[in-house]
């Protein structure tokens, strides 16, 4: 028996939870993660198709689960997501970010319009669904958790455009942690290497590389962690984590 086994950690079960990006991928992963703990679900994202079998998964052990099919680049998808949430459930303990977009180019010519997009989606949406949130997680209290990236901690050429997006990810959770500890919710931003998704399978594809999903990082992986985090006991709190494939040069 490892000491990991030995740490306490408290069930999660009974609690609700809020997810984006729910559909594919890391958000995927962490929904049903959840669903296995005995968590009540709220799964977000634009594919209704892919949210509701990924919602067809976490049935098997989730005592609800409901779908919001939402483009989140949408203030007013945010604010119809926020108020139903708000009407439909009496609480909220975990808030999951994990929607996000991705476009690579250089400073020198990478359009603009595509740096408002992934600023939309990587920032402006999930500074509104907290901020709309916030009271109710305050009641728990509840716990919030940002999926970042790598080059939100350190930036490399193509990816401006991105890299400050999750520059400034990381500056909402930071802010918002120091404003909310005192109310005793947490906030983990867990920053992320090259991850198999089908986002980053794009990545690859712009990068004219071939894309070997085995080598990098697993969604299950990520979710194995964060819901250790969301499990500690309340006398510790994990402000950052970061992971990445072990063939590094990948």
């Amino acid at each position: 028996m490892g000491c990991m086994d030995t740490l306490p950690v408290a069930k999660l079960a009974g609690q609700t939870a809020l997810v984006t990006g729910a559909s594919s991928g890391i958000g995927r992963a962490i929904a049903l993660g959840l669903a296995a703990q005995g968590v009540t679900l709220c799964l977000v994202g634009r594919d209704e198709l892919s949210l509701e079998a990924v919602a067809g998964g976490a049935r098997a052990t989730s005592p609800l689960v409901l779908c919001y099919r939402g483009d989140l680049t949408l203030d007013g998808d945010i604010h119809r997501l926020a108020t139903d949430f708000l009407n439909t459930f009496k609480r909220l303990d975990i808030l999951v970010h994990s929607a996000g977009g991705i476009a690579l180019g250089r400073v020198e010519d990478a359009p603009v319009d595509n740096l408002d997009w992934q600023y939309r989606i990587n920032v402006r949406a999930p500074y509104i669904l907290t901020q709309a949130v916030l009271p109710m997680l305050k009641r728990g209290p509840g716990q919030v958790v940002f999926i970042n990236s790598t080059v939100g901690l350190l930036a490399r050429a193509n990816i401006s455009q991105y890299a400050a997006s999750k520059h400034a990810l990381k500056a909402l959770a930071d802010s918002l942690r120091d404003e909310v500890n005192a109310d005793g919710i947490r906030v983990l931003s867990i920053f992320l290497g090259r991850t198999a998704s089908a986002m980053q399978q794009g990545v690859f594809e712009a990068e004219g590389r071939t894309y070997h999903p085995e080598l990098l990082l697993q969604p299950a992986d990520v979710a194995g962690v964060v819901i250790y985090a969301l499990s500690l006991p309340r006398s510790a709190e994990v402000t950052e984590i970061s992971m990445r494939p072990l063939l590094k040069s990948y």
